[in-house]
């Protein structure tokens, strides 16, 4: 017999295994049955009220095994001498592009820049330890792509483009937490992700596809208004060997951070665009604080770190101006994200238990047209331009190492000086500067606001218990590639296809696995 249920459970039954089958049990009057299999279906928390909830939709399987949890099932064909399929970059785009290829019959070889997930955790250590940033190997480049090591957050609202459900199924196949099929906000944290790589990684290789890091594109080739590969050049080799690879189609997911394949495509005439983007401060708070909000000062132990998202419109002279909290880290920490030597850049990262003592978010203002107009020179770099500069003017003031410039919450709603600094999570450490001098007017003073407003929404939620760091610019790509919406191919430039978060059409891991999906299947389409 199979029942499905709808419950609403205090925590310490819905988070406690034997406690919620006990509940089941007694619920559903099992008593008399040989066996009972749960399968969650949903689970997700409602704090609304002071009597916290948790919503719970399961499958219950009495006296029969319960069902195979996986919908999809994919079906990976030897492509070791199929038609090849060029994949710039190794992120969540790429790998996904390279699984569902090989389900296609065609071979991918992707290259990465960056070093593979073991071998990242060096430069990453470097960067924390010793302020040293290599250019093709931190937070951002990489194997797994710049989620990797910042968080994990698998949560998405991009419904409509793709199966949510089969990303997901497929990493579990690759090792990660079946709870991510069931939460309302899955997430594997950037502790566990390196093996779901590695897993992901393994599957490509097995069935033919290649893998080439520490491979930079230094160029494209092309033949009239078709790309036929790319030159790239190896860059842990002193030689800097130079070598050609050429495909039936080039799939261009490098990520929303590398600037030099921008300039490329624009040195090379091939079409690109300004793209808004959003900027401002990483916040940091206690996360128990965070929690005593959430909860009410009702939290069960067994309840996760409290989230919170926040938004406000700010009305300025001549336009209004969005604010928002990005990517909320509770139980995280603040990381380095910069990806060269001379500029400043915070992000935001959860180990799976989300147990760090601070919770940190981004707290960005939308940056328009208006914003970068006085870099307009650079033409469709010029909204990259506003965002190099203010990264630039950061590491500057915080003397020139990848130490954050950071303030005291109220003190910068109140223009006040912070003399002091609270703890905090990121270990490259703190310089007390005044915050409004790192943005245009217009942004700092849309920070402020939406401080105020967000502490309106939450009690407390502006003190000199929190601070800010900045600068939080890696929002999304500022350059966006533009492509046909039917065929996903550039718009004047075949068989190049942009993908993802780097070309301006995804935010975040599951969204970019979708697109990268999206435009492995437009390749197979057209051009196998």
């Amino acid at each position: 017999m199979i029942k499905n249920i709808s419950l609403e459970l205090p925590p310490e039954v819905a988070f406690d295994e034997i406690t919620f089958h006990l509940y089941i049990q007694q619920y559903l009057q099992l008593n008399n049955v040989q066996s009972f299999h749960v399968q969650l279906l949903k689970r997700s928390i409602d704090a609304r009220s002071r009597t916290i909830k948790v919503n719970i939709q399961a499958t219950i399987y009495i006296d029969e095994l319960p069902q195979n949890i996986f919908e999809f099932n994919p079906i990976y064909k030897n492509v070791s001498h199929a038609q090849q399929v060029i994949i710039v970059g190794a992120g969540p785009a790429g790998l996904f592009a390279a699984l569902r290829l090989i389900e296609l019959g065609l071979k991918p070889i992707i290259l990465e820049r960056g070093k593979d997930v073991q071998e990242r955790r060096r430069d990453l250590a470097n960067i924390n330890k010793k302020n040293i940033v290599n250019e093709n190997s931190n937070y951002c480049f990489g194997e797994g792509g710049a989620g990797t090591y910042s968080d994990g957050k698998l949560y998405t609202r991009s419904k409509k483009r793709g199966d949510i459900k089969r990303i997901l199924e497929i990493m579990v196949q690759h090792g990660a937490p079946e709870n991510i099929l069931f939460e309302a906000h899955p997430h594997i944290g950037t502790n566990k992700l390196p093996k779901l790589i590695q897993a992901i990684r393994n599957t490509i290789i097995k069935y033919g596809g290649e893998i080439h890091f520490n491979t930079k594109v230094i160029d494209f080739i092309h033949q009239k208004n078709e790309t036929k590969g790319v030159v790239s050049i190896a860059t842990e080799d002193v030689t800097q060997k130079i070598k050609e690879h050429l495909g039936i189609s080039v799939l261009l997911a490098t990520g929303h951070s590398a600037r030099d394949i921008f300039s490329l495509l624009q040195s090379k005439n091939i079409q690109i665009e300004n793209k808004p983007f959003a900027l401002g401060v990483r916040v940091e708070h206690p996360q128990q604080f965070i929690n005593s909000i959430q909860y009410h000062n009702n939290a069960s132990h067994l309840l996760p770190s409290a989230a919170y998202n926040l938004v406000a419109q700010i009305a300025l002279k001549t336009e209004q101006k969005a604010i928002f909290s990005f990517c909320m880290c509770p139980g995280g920490f603040i990381v380095p994200a910069a990806t060269s030597q001379n500029e400043i850049v915070v992000n935001g990262m959860s180990p799976s238990k989300r147990d760090s003592l601070y919770a940190n978010s981004g707290i960005v203002v939308a940056v328009d047209e208006n914003d970068w107009k006085p870099h307009k020179e650079y033409g469709n770099l010029a909204a990259l331009e506003f965002q190099k500069n203010i990264e630039h003017q950061a590491w500057q003031q915080a003397g020139k190492t990848q130490a954050a410039p950071a303030q005291r919450l109220l003190d910068f709603v109140k223009d006040k000086a912070s003399f002091e600094l609270n703890e905090t999570s990121y270990q490259p450490g703190l310089v007390a500067t005044d915050m409004n001098t790192l943005f245009p007017d217009n942004i700092a003073y849309t920070l402020k606001e939406g401080f105020k407003i967000f502490g309106n929404k939450m009690k407390n939620y502006v003190s000199n218990n929190a601070q800010i760091l900045g600068i939080e610019s890696r929002t999304s790509s500022p350059v966006k590639i533009p492509r046909d919406k039917e065929t996903l191919e550039h718009i004047t430039m075949k068989r190049l296809f942009p993908c993802a978060e780097g070309a301006g059409y995804a935010g975040g891991i599951m969204s970019a696995a979708i697109d990268g999906e999206r435009c492995a299947e437009a390749i197979a389409k057209k051009y196998a």
